[in-house]
């Protein structure tokens, strides 16, 4: 028992690395995404938007079309392959990243890096797979602050990496980082307890959900992560906007933007295992309807803010019921999956995921292009109202009890 215990404390924590290191990388590089395909010659407001925009989301729309294949790879070969596989597939092709020299290329191999995506997901169900159950709550919430402190850290090292080195340093650097996440995989993770799912016994799709205790949950529950997604991706396109128009006088309008921006991660940080872990004793999904009823408050109050003050404290308020949102998520649809599914679970769920990194930017760009920037937050906040009827309205106790894992 001992033994078992630092066994999945050890994967934990070097867990929480890597996915510290892939969320460092991977935000590294998207706030300078248009200033290289500038670089590229792609020149003109027009033609720059849209290569942007396709260089960006082309990225999260493979990666939400495979994300499945992944899933239900991981569960017959194992998680710790699959996040081999991530780690050291997206450091290559990063790396090329840093020698192309026309736009096409560039966007060729950003589409290669949603096929080779996936460390993520596949960390949380390793971690699912091996925590106690009773503590699941607790250890994913621990998980998603890694990836959470990368993120946040990712552009001010990408800014500072840029400027002083140039832009085709980033991605070389990130390519190390993702290495060094493939490093920590290879020689700290070890997979304990797995029992691989034979190619005979694999559930076909209809299979799967029909193993489930409660299959209306398991797919409301993938489109709260879509939902959750949305809501932190429909501000990014006006946010800088929406600042400068609160603060006109403000000579520092980027690092403003910056801070606030910044803001709900930081509080995100301080929030999840602490909201994680009241949920194991409380019940996860009480704290998942609570915080996402806490975020449809919140915004409705940015879309009233009169000042960039008043719009970072509501943002970091924000962030705290960001930080409990996913992993709440996360941790349901293990209690109510079974182990030799949560593969192909969790894959599902990323495709959601994804999905909502895509429509998110493109519901912020098209509500304020016609009402304008306040009602971004208005209409971010609807579709969460929408979701919470959703969740209330199909969650309920599980018909069958699942084993609990000692």
């Amino acid at each position: 028992m001992l033994r078992s215990l630092e066994s999945w404390k050890i994967n934990l924590i070097s867990v929480w690395f890597g996915c510290f290191f892939t969320g460092l990388a991977i935000s590294q590089i998207i706030p300078f995404l248009p200033l290289y395909v500038e670089e590229l010659g792609i020149r003109g407001d027009n033609a720059l938007s849209i290569w942007s925009g396709l260089t960006f989301s082309i990225t999260f729309i493979v990666s939400a079309a495979v994300a499945p294949l992944w899933g239900s790879l991981a569960d017959r070969k194992g998680r710790k392959l699959m996040l081999l596989r991530a780690s050291f597939g997206m450091g290559a092709v990063i790396l090329l990243q840093a020698f192309v020299t026309q736009a096409w290329q560039l966007l060729l191999l950003r589409a290669l890096m949603g096929l080779t995506s996936g460390y993520i997901p596949n960390a949380m169900a390793l971690v699912a797979a091996q925590v106690p159950r009773e503590r699941s709550g607790w250890a994913l919430s621990c998980v998603s602050t890694g990836q959470i402190g990368g993120v946040i850290l990712g552009p001010m090292i990408g800014g500072l990496l840029a400027d002083w080195l140039g832009l085709r340093m980033v991605f070389i650097v990130t390519a190390v980082l993702l290495m060094v996440s493939f490093l920590v995989t290879l020689f700290l993770i070890r997979e304990t307890g797995y029992t691989p799912v034979s190619k005979q016994d694999k559930l076909s799709g209809r299979d799967v959900f029909r193993s489930l205790d409660n299959p209306r949950l398991m797919i409301c529950l993938f489109v709260t992560t879509m939902v959750i997604q949305m809501c932190n991706g429909s501000v990014n396109p006006i946010l800088t906007l929406f600042v400068r128009e609160l603060a006109p006088d403000a000579q520092n309008i980027a690092f403003l933007s910056g801070v606030i921006a910044a803001l709900p991660g930081v509080s995100a940080l301080i929030a999840a295992p602490r909201l994680g872990k009241l949920g194991d004793r409380i019940g996860t999904q009480r704290i998942l309807i609570a915080t996402m009823i806490v975020s449809l408050l919140l915004l409705i109050a940015m879309s009233f803010v009169t000042s960039a003050t008043q719009l970072g404290v509501l943002r970091f308020l924000l962030g705290f019921a960001d930080g409990a949102m996913m992993p709440a998520v996360q941790t349901l649809l293990v209690r109510h999956s079974r182990d030799n599914v949560t593969g192909r679970i969790f894959g599902y769920n990323q495709s959601f995921m994804y999905l909502g990194n895509v429509a998110g930017p493109l519901l912020g760009a098209a509500v304020s292009a016609v009402t304008g920037y306040r009602w971004v937050f208005f209409a971010t906040a609807i579709v969460v109202l929408l979701n919470v009827v959703l969740l209330q309205r199909f969650y309920r106790r599980p018909k069958t009890e699942l084993p609990v894992r000692r």
